[in-house]
């Protein structure tokens, strides 16, 4: 089986006033179908713009970034629909991913409307039974649908936008720090769900943090990135127990320890508490 993603010698500058950003630099990974990688580093290393580039929301430089074989650093923005309608992207704020004027039925349901989808038997053709699914899938009441963002905690705008993500029925996540801006006290439901819902949708995850602890919680495989650069990628526990690399280990050695509470079937232990 050929891989979900084949990134190759990707790199990405771009100006600010009159110096020269080199934001990703010469990266290649690749991500198997079904896979959870996680991809960490500080603030300033490359890895939200590398995963705006494979979600076909930015353009490398230079390089190749193949989904399932068709390199989408060519693909003009309207071949990119198809890309879309099998990758979803859930960002690190939900409170500016998500349309203030539009009912939380609307922004669910917005990407159902993509043509592409008219055709697949596994959505729904009526909206209303699709928004009933996720609803239910991500432990928020339909009746809630009738609501503006605004009206919901942190933890429900991002139960939202994991929803609106899952509409489509997607191959793919991408999730973009989706706990950082939430509250401590949150994080662990968030995650645990995330998680459970990769597992039940059989989904392929690439997942973002700049926290170790978090990343080892739901992937599987890790890329640690630095500079621009990946300088170290594999395994996750090998990566976690015996790291190569000295910005790694510099990593690891300032990860807070994970509390040990009601934790997900078959996941490392999180602290655990009402969203």
């Amino acid at each position: 089986m050929s891989a979900t993603y084949r990134v190759v010698d990707v790199t990405r500058t771009y100006r600010r006033g009159r110096q020269l950003i080199r934001a990703v630099r010469g990266v290649s990974v690749e991500v198997q179908p079904g896979q959870r990688l996680g991809i960490v580093g500080e603030s300033g290393s490359g890895k939200s713009t590398l995963i705006r580039m494979m979600g076909g929301l930015d353009r490398p430089t230079s390089g190749q970034i193949h989904f399932r074989d068709t390199d989408i650093a060519r693909l003009s923005e309207r071949d990119l629909g198809g890309l879309r309608s099998s990758v979803q992207m859930v960002f690190q704020d939900p409170r500016s991913s998500l349309d203030p004027r539009m009912r939380v039925s609307d922004i669910i349901t917005e990407p159902l409307r993509s043509p592409l989808l008219r055709h697949r038997a596994d959505v729904p053709a009526d909206r209303g039974v699709r928004l009933h699914e996720v609803m239910d899938q991500v432990g928020l009441p339909l009746e809630m649908a009738r609501r503006f963002p605004h009206e919901f905690s942190g933890g429900q705008r991002q139960r939202i936008a994991i929803a609106r993500a899952l509409a489509p029925r997607p191959d793919v996540l991408i999730a973009d720090e989706p706990v950082s801006a939430l509250d401590v006290s949150v994080r662990a439901h968030v995650l645990n769900l995330l998680s459970d819902l990769v597992s039940a949708e059989g989904l392929t995850l690439v997942f973002v943090s700049h926290d170790l602890a978090v990343v080892r919680h739901v992937c599987d495989t890790v890329a640690v990135m630095q500079n621009g650069l990946i300088v170290e990628q594999g395994p996750i526990e090998q990566v976690y127990t015996s790291p190569q690399s000295d910005y790694t280990k510099t990593l690891l050695a300032s990860m807070p320890a994970i509390r040990t509470a009601g934790a997900s079937p078959g996941m490392k232990p999180i602290a655990h508490t009402s969203s």
